[in-house]
């Protein structure tokens, strides 16, 4: 009894743990439940080793453990789920270095009672297939370009449109692991989380799937999950800038500066908490940056964009075709490795009722799964690294000779930056010394000087009186405008009252609009053309009566 009590404690100790070192963490003083959620879920991906699994390797898992010939609504007991957890930790021990080994029991035990945790609230002891992938591709490491796309394998049909009932089924597992560390008040699931992303009526296909997933903002029930993935991205990224609240001398991961008070920049974690200071205020929009750079690759950057040597912005990611592939029958290209290098543990598991992938299984029609399609990718990437191992002298120098153009090109467009940026500098001292004459030439030429300030002072008054001119001019054309206006309104009125007269009307007059009054654009500049010219700034009567004048 007292040995069956001390192992229960054991094992709720264990179950516990992770969530123990999480709040030992401190996450919940972060004051926006975006940065919350993905700050919890990254220590849980970091503390359990999922940032060195990519999504290659959780797919090479399933397919080892036999989860690609399943239905997506099987259940698998928690002992399964354990021989899936443990085969991908041996194979991640086998590429890493020995000085890199991790710890695999402890992050087998870790991984498990969270899975369990999250998807086995009721204690059933079973979860879904599409449970498993669902959480495992979304906390497993690697690009999320990469994520997306699997996980929009899983949800699409033959044609490669995508299922809403997949997607929502999707959200549902998905959502349940802000819900696992306790922030489910802020992305818990709802029924209209779908909507939220998609519009009902619309065919999603992959490049609008991963536009919509990739976007700035993304839809917002998913807006930790890019997140989650910036954070791994700055984690060591380096910020030689002072913060403004707690005046630490650099910062380490985001920046974030003020759109609203000048040169105001808080680290990551004061911005987080909420802090501020002089005339700041949470409520000031501010920027977010992930990298810094020194004025001089400012400048550069300027200069470089100005000149048009900056390359257009690449998209998002690249264009998909909208075709799904064909899948690919890989059983004599990549044979599934039996799991007998594992501990006894492993093995019983297996050998306990686990259906593990034999020819049986490869030649029944569900060999055709969607997950081929990745798995081809996956070979193909691999023939392609041994190929180039194995690559003809002559491949090898002509891409030796393409590298060294690049090289050469990139090395001509920095001498020629550098050479634009030294001939700014020069301008601009010499601008600086022809503006401010030093003594040593006040005393060496004192009469030129004296010469230089009259002429200067002549200058200005000759503008000062020319603008006088220019202002009297365009007053005289205004009245002057304004005389021809009411001469020929007394004119028509003439014209109108002696209809029978026809000698009494103007003969250049008829049939005319009356111009309107138009200001003069170039008042300041200086005179330099002719008498009609001159005129260019008022209505036609007035140029019409200095041409019959």
């Amino acid at each position: 009894m007292i040995e069956e009590g001390g192992n229960k404690r054991k094992t709720m100790a264990e179950k516990r743990q992770l969530f123990i070192e999480m709040r030992a963490q401190n996450f919940d003083v972060i004051r926006l439940s975006t940065y919350r959620t993905a700050c919890k879920l990254r220590f849980v991906q970091k503390r359990c080793n999922l940032h060195l699994v990519d999504i290659w390797n959780m797919i090479e898992a399933f397919r080892d453990n036999g989860l690609n010939t399943l239905d997506h609504s099987t259940e698998i007991s928690v002992s399964r789920l354990e021989t899936v957890i443990s085969s991908i930790y041996y194979q991640l021990n086998k590429r890493l270095p020995s000085t890199h080994q991790i710890s695999v029991e402890q992050s087998i035990s870790l991984l498990l009672n969270f899975m369990v945790a999250a998807y086995d609230s009721e204690g059933r002891g079973k979860l879904t297939v599409f449970s498993v992938k669902a959480m495992l591709a979304t906390m497993c490491g690697g690009k999320m370009l990469d994520k997306l796309r699997y996980i929009f394998s899983q949800m699409s049909d033959s044609n490669g449109l995508m299922m809403f009932g997949k997607l929502d089924q999707f959200l549902k597992e998905a959502l349940k692991l802000p819900t696992a560390v306790f922030e489910g008040p802020s992305f818990g699931y709802t029924e209209h989380a779908v909507r939220t992303c998609f519009p009902q009526q619309k065919k999603i296909m992959l490049n609008m799937f991963l536009d919509t997933m990739m976007a700035d903002p993304p839809p917002q029930c998913l807006v930790w999950l890019p997140l989650m993935h910036r954070l791994a991205h700055v984690e060591n990224v380096f910020h030689p800038v002072e913060c403004s609240y707690c005046h630490c001398e650099s910062m380490m991961g985001f920046r974030y500066r003020c759109q609203q008070c000048h040169n105001y920049q808080l680290c990551q974690n004061c911005f987080w908490r909420g802090h501020a200071s002089g005339t700041h205020s949470n409520q000031h929009q501010m920027k977010e940056h992930s990298s810094w750079k020194s004025p001089a690759k400012k400048l550069s950057h300027a200069i470089s964009k100005s000149l048009g040597c900056v390359p257009s912005r690449e998209p998002p990611h690249p264009v998909f075709p909208e075709q799904p592939e064909k899948p690919l029958d890989l059983a004599h290209l990549v044979p599934p490795r039996p799991l007998t290098n594992m501990n006894d543990t492993v093995v019983s598991h297996m050998s306990s009722g686990v259906p593990t992938p034999t020819k049986s299984v490869l030649d029944s029609p569900s060999r055709l799964d969607e997950e081929h399609r990745l798995i081809a990718r996956y070979a193909a990437r691999l023939a392609a690294e041994a190929g180039n191992m194995t690559r003809p002298p002559t491949d090898a120098s002509f891409n030796f000779d393409a590298n060294k153009q690049q090289r050469q090109l990139i090395a001509e467009l920095e001498n020629k930056n550098r050479e634009i940026l030294q001939e700014i500098q020069r301008l601009r001292l010499e601008h600086e010394q022809a503006s401010q004459p030093t003594p040593e030439k006040a005393q060496q030429n004192p009469m030129l000087l004296a010469e230089l300030r009259l002429l200067r002072q002549r200058k200005d008054e000759l503008e000062q009186r020319m603008s006088a001119l220019q202002e009297s001019r365009r007053e005289l054309m205004v009245q002057l405008e304004g005389l021809m206006k009411l001469l020929k309104e007394e004119e028509q009125k003439q014209a109108a009252q002696a209809t029978g007269s026809p000698h009494t009307s103007p003969t250049h007059g008829g049939g005319r609009p009356m111009p309107m009054p138009v200001r003069s654009t170039s008042a300041g500049s200086t005179p330099t053309h002719g008498p009609q010219d001159s005129l260019s700034g008022v209505g036609g009567d007035v140029q019409e009566a200095f041409a019959q004048g």
